[in-house]
């Protein structure tokens, strides 16, 4: 049987890749740029066992800890853009089913509906179809829960991501990578060569993804998983966001003169881990980003929930119900 997975040509650009890097680096704020907002949405929290061990800052290790699921909602030009899901409404409704007892017993998500992509979506005054397309970072069970709550949506990956998840080559692979989150939605998916690409701030990046505009790439992170990107969004005043996701999972990490992680998050890492090597340069290279382009470029991964309070000003545990009503009381 075919695969439905289509594969994306790469654009032909009049510009080499060096000057593609300067041109995207020092462009100016766009008036018109294709993303209009940006939304922080904390799509479902897991809490792991370990507590302070993993996150930092829970009191005592035998209480759980509190990650979050960092996704991006972008208002755009041509529609909604998701960057990951979190978990779903599915594995809300039927966690046995859809997740493994493995990770269930480790991280014990926190299955509040109103949480999902598809529910805050909703809260935000929008239709689950005004979704048109997600950019995912990587298939693991915590960022494509949600993707069949989006029946209309493209869904965009890199192929070396998409291959090995469907392989289902190793036992810890069957137990991330779970096709009853994802299956029925193989005819949506994208995917891309993340070798080469045009430059980003020294990072190759993927820049044609179908349908969507410049404003959005895809930056290939290898390391947790063989085809793990990053998701970087420029905003209207011209400044990136970059979405690292699972290429590191605490903020001490991005420290520029004594990177650190907690016991917990560094064991979880390199558990999960595909290519240690290439997560160690990754890391090392998104600290020197932080430390050349930091006045340029926002770097957030997407379990740390001191980052994501940080960049919202609120709690994680926060609704989009709650927050949409402080962006109306602010109009």
């Amino acid at each position: 049987m075919r695969s439905a997975i289509v594969c994306a040509p790469r654009r032909q650009t009049g510009c080499d890749a060096r000057s593609r890097c300067a041109m995207t680096a020092s462009a100016p704020p766009h008036s018109n740029t294709a993303v209009m907002r940006i939304h922080h949405l904390n799509c479902i929290s897991t809490c792991p066992v370990g507590g302070h061990l993993m996150d930092g800052r829970t009191p005592g290790v035998l209480t759980r800890g509190h990650l979050c699921c960092h996704c991006l909602l972008l208002e755009t030009n041509e529609g909604l853009v998701l960057v990951d899901t979190g978990l779903g409404l599915g594995d809300c409704a039927s966690p046995r089913t859809r997740l493994s007892a493995f990770f269930l017993a480790l991280l014990k998500p926190e299955f509040r509906e109103e949480m999902t992509a598809a529910r805050q979506v909703e809260q935000l005054g929008y239709r689950r179809s005004d979704v048109r397309h997600i950019v995912l970072t990587h298939l693991d069970f915590d960022h494509a829960g949600g993707l069949d709550d989006f029946p209309d949506a493209t869904i965009h990956m890199t192929d070396v991501e998409a291959k090995y998840a469907l392989l289902q080559k190793t036992w810890l692979d069957r137990q991330r990578f779970r096709p009853q989150q994802w299956g029925s939605t193989r005819p949506q998916w994208r995917v891309y060569n993340q070798a080469g690409g045009d430059l980003w701030f020294g990072f190759d990046a993927v820049t044609n993804l179908h349908g969507l505009p410049d404003d959005i790439l895809m930056v290939p992170l290898p390391g947790h998983t063989h085809g793990h990107a990053g998701v970087a969004v420029r905003d209207a005043d011209g400044h990136w966001l970059l979405q690292a996701a699972d290429a590191y999972f605490f903020h001490g990490e991005m420290d520029l003169q004594r990177p650190s992680c907690t016991p917990g998050l560094r064991f979880y890492q390199v558990l999960m881990e595909k290519d240690r090597k290439a997560r160690l340069q990754n890391q090392q290279r998104l600290r020197e980003l932080r430390r050349d382009h930091g006045a340029q470029v926002t770097i957030c991964c997407g379990h740390d929930p001191i980052e994501f309070e940080q960049l919202t000003g609120r709690p994680m545990g926060t609704p989009a119900r709650e927050y949409a009503a402080g962006l109306a009381g602010a109009h």
